[in-house]
């Protein structure tokens, strides 16, 4: 039998060492590694030969990036010679206080060469340019890079085509031309494109666009976002009526009621996430180049606006590794923050030069701006270390005071290469032409991007959002399992004498150590996760970070299922008066499961089925009659942890076909629920069934035996009393879905589905 996995934060695999060569002064031998880290390396990011195999050590990667991004210094009169630069780099990454975007850590040194992780492409009103774009976004994707589009320029449905005489099949169609394309294509070999699809809000389409994804099956390789002006806000909050505009003329097609149109963007994005909402007025307001043009759209994520045919090359400091102890209390260390900000941002100014872009004009605008997105990761780990709680107005100002930090030592070091390289190209048309007393190689230097397998890499949180959980369970060799704790509540908890292995199993149950009196108060309100925390601290804390960042702030406002749609919309309001960009909501469980329908599973049968939870010895649960048209139904319902596992159904006197029909529904329905799959989903699919013989009911129709099913759960599960949407427990809501690569849970957030045990991502 093969050994446990005991202590995964020291693990080194034994078949990474085995194959590193003998040491040279430029390679770290044994990096510590966890397993989780060393199995996400594998594979997402190291060597493979053509078989698969595996064929470059951690060490080598990080080499590799090194040195090539290293000899961009050849090209300037550099206060470094390549070598040094190259050490310096490497010692920044294999620290893990710094890494660049996924594209840089798969290409640089190898053939592909694109580095850059995020692009924008412009949509124009003609067929030929339409499909030009579509390949072009094709060979972005193989590279390992996300695309943005605004689809605003297309004429609307119906619209009269006048070369042809034909009629417009408008811009959402066209997006679903876009995401079968995605489909076929992997980023850089490891997985499928990510796409941003934006619509202005005076655009005729806008109401199609609103519900393009009502059917979670649709535009499944897609992020929406609609662009939000100060004009449609005013008509909302005045419940006005707002003018559409049709691009192709100009000219007026009809209007909209402001307030309903709001309306429906927040019961959409409550019911599934999607569309987002981006302030575009706040975002051209930032943009340092409005004389090359305005800005449409942003990357998958919503992070980084850019101009048609720019590109950006993104980085993140780990803020977990900045503390110093001064007198037995935990301080941020600024001094060596101000270091790595300084070789930070030199690395993604040298990365713009050493990176392959895809078409000659991209290539042209990313060298005349040389925009960079220097962000961070490893927050909520920071506020652990420092005692303070997210939902605090102590971790705004903490927020502040680093972003602000940030974001003047990130202009200072792009004035200091500005001196030693010249300015980016096209300074002198820019917003800055006029501060030549401030002249900057980087048209923006700040953007807080999305960390999701980064953070795994690191071993820290995710951007700045809070953890997800304090404790999850992960499957490890032999079906074993594991439960993986935040080191910093470890810590604290053996610390305080309360830590147990019974605990951390009741924690990684919850997520969340709410509730449990066990632990002290005050540490239950320091050691917040996502859920814990109200949207409105999520929103205020998105605004104190956007307040010094020059781009835009990746962060989802995490809601429990039971949040309304009231919640949504205050979210909304908060967000646009606060100053945020954008903001997008996620509320648990409301996406159905999409991630899974559109994955291939092909090789992974074995691993999907074993995320069915295994049945406890003995299980307490209720049984109910229902008359049904086939005859009296008897329902048993069992539950786990407050939340229905299995229905059994039977029905009596109705002949041996529908019996065992109606078994296999009760054990469709088990399956569903053991895998996880949200009871409301379950009631929307069977309740309102029809049957050969409707039957009265207590004042009600019950159409067929599903329907009936469908009315107990519904009853039982989602009404209380007085018929309102039942609140359900939270303490489930925090495990997230289910990632179709490992088994293991994902979590949704910073705009993405995101697997911490082996690095999957699905940003749509």
């Amino acid at each position: 039998m093969r050994n446990k996995v005991k202590n995964l934060k020291s693990y080194t695999a034994p078949r990474i060492q085995s194959v590193v060569p003998k040491q040279s002064k430029k390679i770290k031998t044994g990096l510590m590694l966890s397993a989780n880290t060393i199995k996400v390396l594998e594979k997402r990011y190291l060597k493979k030969d053509t078989s698969g195999k595996v064929i470059e050590t951690p060490e080598k990667l990080f080499r590799r990036v090194a040195a090539h991004i290293a000899k961009a210094e050849k090209r300037y009169k550099s206060q470094y010679s390549p070598d040094e630069i190259e050490n310096k780099f490497y010692d920044l990454m294999t620290s893990f206080k710094f890494l660049p975007n996924s594209p840089t850590l798969m290409n640089a040194g190898r053939k592909l060469g694109q580095l850059a992780a995020c692009f924008v492409l412009p949509v124009e009103d003609s067929m030929e340019n339409i499909f030009s774009t579509l390949k072009n976004a094709a060979l972005i994707h193989k590279s390992g890079g996300g695309t943005g589009f605004s689809f605003s320029r297309l004429r609307p449905a119906n619209s009269r085509v006048g070369t042809t005489g034909g009629i417009a099949s408008g811009p959402v169609s066209f997006m679903k031309v876009f995401n079968t394309a995605t489909e076929q294509v992997k980023q850089g070999g490891t997985r499928r494109g990510a796409n941003m699809a934006v619509l202005r809000i005076d655009h005729p389409d806008i109401m199609e666009f609103i519900y393009c994804k009502k059917n979670s099956k649709e535009l499944n390789n897609f992020n929406i976002s609609v662009a939000v002006t100060n004009n449609f806000m005013e008509s909302v909050s005045d419940e006005g009526k707002f003018d559409l505009i049709n691009p192709a003329n100009g000219k007026k097609t009809g209007e909209i009621d402001a307030a309903e149109t709001f309306r429906a963007i927040v019961h959409q994005a409550w019911k599934n996430g999607d569309p987002g909402i981006i302030f575009i007025d706040r975002i051209n307001r930032d943009n340092p180049t409005p004389v090359i043009g305005e800005i449409e759209s942003t990357n998958p994520c919503g992070e980084q606006p850019l101009l048609p045919m720019e590109a950006c090359n993104l980085g993140s400091i780990n803020l977990s590794m900045f503390t110093v102890k001064i007198n037995n209390n935990i301080k941020i260390d600024f001094p060596s923050l101000k270091e790595t900000v300084d070789l930070a941002v030199r690395f993604l100014d040298n990365t713009i030069d050493m990176s392959k872009y895809p078409l000659p004009e991209i290539t042209k605008l990313v060298k005349g701006n040389r925009k960079i997105g220097l962000g961070i990761m490893g927050f909520a780990d920071l506020l652990y270390q420092l005692k303070i709680p997210y939902n605090s107005d102590k971790a705004l100002k903490i927020a502040e005071k680093i972003m602000g930090f940030i974001q003047a030592e990130s202009k200072a070091a792009s004035k200091k290469l500005a001196e030693e390289r010249g300015a980016f190209n096209n300074f002198n048309i820019s917003i800055f032409k006029d501060k030549h007393d401030s002249v900057l190689r980087n048209a923006t230097t700040t953007t807080i991007a999305p960390t999701g397998t980064l953070s795994i890499l690191a071993g820290c949180s995710s951007g700045i959002e809070p953890l997800f959980a304090l404790s999850f369970t992960r499957n490890v060799m032999d079906d074993d399992e594991l439960a993986e704790v935040n080191p910093h509540f470890k810590k604290i908890a053996e610390e305080k004498g309360f830590y147990s292995k019974k605990l951390i199993s009741e924690v990684s149950k919850k997520g969340s150590i709410q509730g449990m009196d066990q632990i002290p108060a005050n540490i239950r309100k320091i050691f917040v996760t996502a859920h814990d925390i109200s949207p409105e601290w999520h929103i205020r804390m998105q605004a104190a970070f956007q307040k010094d960042t020059d781009n835009a702030v990746s962060k989802t406002v995490n809601l429990p299922s039971d949040a309304t749609e009231s919640d949504v919309e205050k979210a909304y309001w908060l967000a646009y008066k606060l100053g945020c960009k954008g903001v997008t909501i996620y509320r648990d469980g409301s996406r159905d499961r999409q991630v899974l329908s559109v994955s291939n599973l092909k090789n992974n049968d074995a691993k999907f089925m074993a995320v069915v939870k295994a049945r406890p010895e003995t299980l307490e649960g209720f049984t109910t009659k229902i008359r049904t048209g086939m005859g009296q139904l008897y329902i048993t319902v069992t539950e786990y942890d407050g939340r229905p596992f299995e229905v059994f159904a039977t029905i009596g006197k109705s002949g041996k076909s529908t019996t065992a029909k109606t078994e296999a529904i009760g054990r469709l329905i088990s399956l569903a629920l053991r895998s996880g799959v949200m009871v409301e989903n379950i009631v929307e699919q069977v309740k309102g069934i029809g049957g050969e013989h409707a039957v009265f009911q207590n004042g009600d129709i019950v159409k067929s035996i599903p329907d009936a099913i469908g009315r107990v759960l519904e009853k039982r599960y989602l009404k209380n009393k007085a018929g309102s949407a039942k609140r359900y427990p939270q303490k489930n809501t925090l495990k997230g879905d289910t990632c179709p690569d490992c088994g293991e849970t994902a979590r949704f957030e910073e705009g993405c589905m995101t697997c911490h045990a082996c690095g999957f991502t699905k940003c749509s």
